[in-house]
């Protein structure tokens, strides 16, 4: 599809839906910031065009955002905003200086239940701010006088404000789940709906009020009449604020698409830069803002234009159609603004933090953020986190279970360190003399003192005619500690390393696979049961189709961090895909890894087909020096290839070349070929070099490996 086509049949038609939805959104945030309005269509407009442009997040789309609408009421009430924005600007500079230090990753260190926290109180207060204007009266200057004032607003409400607000949550609401497939955003049709209902009816209500003459009225920057300190700290909150709110969007955008993936220290100068843009036209702060830019994403949109052009539609809009916008009801983007506010308290990310233990966290930043202030309530956030991280490396769970007349097991998990000694002491000290204990041992961590602790009861119970066997389970801290080597080096986990690695840890046995299974069946099969029964339920849906060697060294699922049901695998000798014969008459072949890919693509639906070879290839090596034995099984196979390397004396280049190969004789199927120019499918080449342990992307054009980019975090 070339550039243009693609731009009218893609990013046009997407551009159009962001643009819709962007200019109720734009209004309500400036409204609910105590902004002037038109000040919310400039960061559209900007943000659109100027980080559209510039970004390294291409599908994200910028703008103003909820979640800075705390954060810019507050600045416009100290600074007023022409103060406002000399600080947006000041806060542009910084988030380029962030971005030219590389420093885009680092603002994502943060705690997500931090960050999603924060955005959950920020919803609530602008719920509970909007909920007076959609009642037809105002909003109080914090959360908790809203919530106080709001028995006393219900009561008092105006009727046509309030009647026009709720029959907008309403269609907010029901449109996506009545309307399951729609070009036409829900905000669009409700705002547009209920202001014509509000036109017909006549409706006596505050409506939005734009200058005459936008470009003449745009409002020039001031610098603050106000200590240096707090100009300072309003800056910086800013900065910090939309910069991880920008890249968290862009992180999130990248999980909707298969395209090229987000360069964040890119996308922090272009944020930046879009912000100083911003805050000298007049503007409110621009982050890349998650609604619209999975709008832009769900509608088809593949290129930065998508997001450019939107802008652009924005500022014709406004310059040419701002009479129409004057029609809208406050108490309609009110009620644009409080749906916004809801869904910013993600009930599944609560769910999330919950079974992850850190609900704790995301609960004081929210209420911190709601009853106290925005940078109060991170505060109180990032002291929780930390809190519950010290607790967990310092917890420890023992279990001790008798499981006989003189068996008992110990089960010690968790971070094991000196000052659990005394209570180690007390749970073995219970344990009668003369038994059979197991200690079993799931560990993060041991010390020192602990080893200690737990050596000198194992050599005392041994002494009293106890027996004492000490399990370890995916680490090895107690081994090392016996041989000298704690905190001195790591061994193999049982989980990674081979048979022969980790079973020499305890004893050498002759039944490996057995002592594999029992392994797994004793320590794996709990964590994973749950989950493989969903998978035997509903069926496999993997993504992928993974072809590679059959070679023993090379184990796709530890490569790949792979787990139950996301690869398809095809292993075979060489990693080979015969090339599709289409006739009876046709010279013979091999029709099984065809079967495969026809049954990965048509059946189970993959999206992309990797083809991975290996440094070491027995059968690379094979094919480089023609030994392929003909008429034998083997020689049959590797004579499927269709290989013809250019350079027999360069191994590496070999394997490389072998995988094009075979990603050519991949596009020889039908089935594939189909699939690729629907662009359902994807076809990628690998190199994993055995001895680095690391993987490399194969060019299909160039023949050349590159490391696999580490994707955005």
């Amino acid at each position: 599809m070339s550039d243009l086509t693609q731009l009218l049949r893609r990013d046009l038609p997407a551009s159009i839906v962001v643009f819709l939805i962007a200019i109720p959104l734009s209004l309500g945030i400036a409204a609910a910031s105590g902004a002037p309005l038109l000040a919310g269509l400039v960061a559209a407009v900007v943000g659109g065009i100027v980080a559209g442009a510039l970004g390294g997040a291409p599908l994200q789309v910028s703008g103003p955002a909820a979640g800075l609408t705390v954060i810019v009421a507050g600045a416009v009430a100290d600074f007023g905003f022409a103060g406002t924005a000399a600080i947006v600007a000041a806060a542009g500079i910084v988030q380029i200086l962030l971005g030219v230090s590389r420093l885009g990753r680092a603002a994502l260190a943060l705690s997500p239940a931090v960050v999603h926290g924060m955005l959950a109180g920020i919803g609530l207060v602008i719920a509970l701010g909007q909920v007076h204007v959609l009642l037809g009266g105002a909003p109080h200057s914090n959360a908790w006088d809203n919530l106080r004032q709001l028995p006393a607003q219900i009561v008092d409400h105006h009727g046509p404000a309030a009647l026009l607000g709720l029959l907008t949550v309403g269609i907010l609401v029901l449109w996506p789940r009545v309307v399951k497939v729609s070009v036409l955003p829900a905000a669009l049709v409700a705002v547009v709906g209920v202001t014509t209902l509000a036109a017909v009816w006549g409706a006596d209500v505050v409506r939005v009020d734009l200058p005459e003459e936008p470009l003449a009225e745009l409002i020039t920057p001031a610098w603050p009449d106000a200590p240096i300190h707090r100009i300072t700290v309003a800056v910086f909150t800013i900065a910090l604020v939309a910069s991880v709110e920008s890249l968290l969007s862009a992180v999130a955008v990248d999980k909707m698409h298969d395209g090229p993936r987000a360069r964040l220290d890119k996308e922090l100068v272009a944020q930046g830069t879009a912000n100083t843009v911003s805050g000298l036209l007049g503007g409110l702060p621009v982050t890349g803002v998650i609604v619209r830019s999975s709008t832009n994403v769900a509608a088809g949109a593949r290129t930065r234009a998508s997001a450019i052009l939107h802008g652009v539609w924005i500022a014709v809009f406004v310059l040419l159609c701002a009479s129409l916008l004057e029609m809208i009801p406050m108490a309609v983007l009110a009620a644009v603004l409080i749906v916004v506010g809801v869904k910013l308290i993600n009930l599944a990310q609560i769910r999330t933090y919950a079974r992850h233990g850190e609900l704790p966290t995301y609960a004081v930043t929210a209420l911190g953020v709601v009853f106290v202030d925005l940078l109060t309530g991170v505060a109180l956030g990032m002291v929780t986190a930390a809190v519950l991280i010290l607790w967990r490396l310092t917890r420890c769970e023992i279990r001790t279970v008798q499981r006989g007349p003189d068996a008992w097991l110990v089960t010690i998990s968790g971070t094991l360190a000196f000052i659990e000694s005394a209570r180690l002491t007390r749970e073995f000290g219970a344990i009668p003399p003369g038994g059979d204990v197991e200690v079993e041992l799931h560990l993060d961590y041991l010390d020192h003192g602990a080893f200690e602790t737990i050596k000198s009861w194992e050599s005392a119970y041994v002494r009293s005619g106890g027996r004492v066997h000490i399990h370890e389970v995916h680490d090895s801290w107690f081994h090392r500690a016996t041989s000298g080597r704690l905190g001195g080096g790591k061994s193999t986990p049982r989980l990674l390393g081979s048979w022969s690695r980790w079973q020499g840890i305890n004893e050498q046995r002759r039944d490996a696979m057995a002592a594999g299974i029992a392994e797994f069946e004793r320590s794996v099969a709990p964590m994973v049961r749950p989950h493989l029964a969903a998978l035997a339920r509903d069926g496999q849906r993997p993504e992928q189709l993974f072809i590679t060697c059959a070679d023993s060294r090379l184990v796709p699922n530890l490569i790949t961090a792979s787990g139950p049901g996301d690869l398809f695998c095809v292993r075979n000798v060489g990693n080979l895909v015969p090339a599709y014969r289409p006739g009876p008459s046709s010279p013979p072949g091999d029709s099984s890894v065809g079967a495969a890919v026809e049954y990965a693509v048509d059946v189970l639906g993959v999206t992309t087909i990797t083809v991975c070879g290996h440094s070491g290839c027995g059968a690379v090596r094979a094919l480089m020096s023609g030994a392929t034995a003909p008429g034998s099984a083997l020689g049959d196979w590797l004579g499927l290839s269709g290989a013809d390397f250019s350079d027999p004396a360069d191994e590496e280049r070999c394997c490389t070349e072998n995988v094009v190969q075979q990603l050519a004789n991949l596009r020889t199927h039908p089935v594939v070929r189909a699939a690729e120019s629907a662009g359902r499918l994807r076809l990628t080449g690998m190199y994993f070099d055995l001895a680095e342990a690391r993987m490399y992307e194969v060019d299909p054009v160039l023949g050349v490996r590159r490391p696999v980019e580490t994707p955005a975090a």
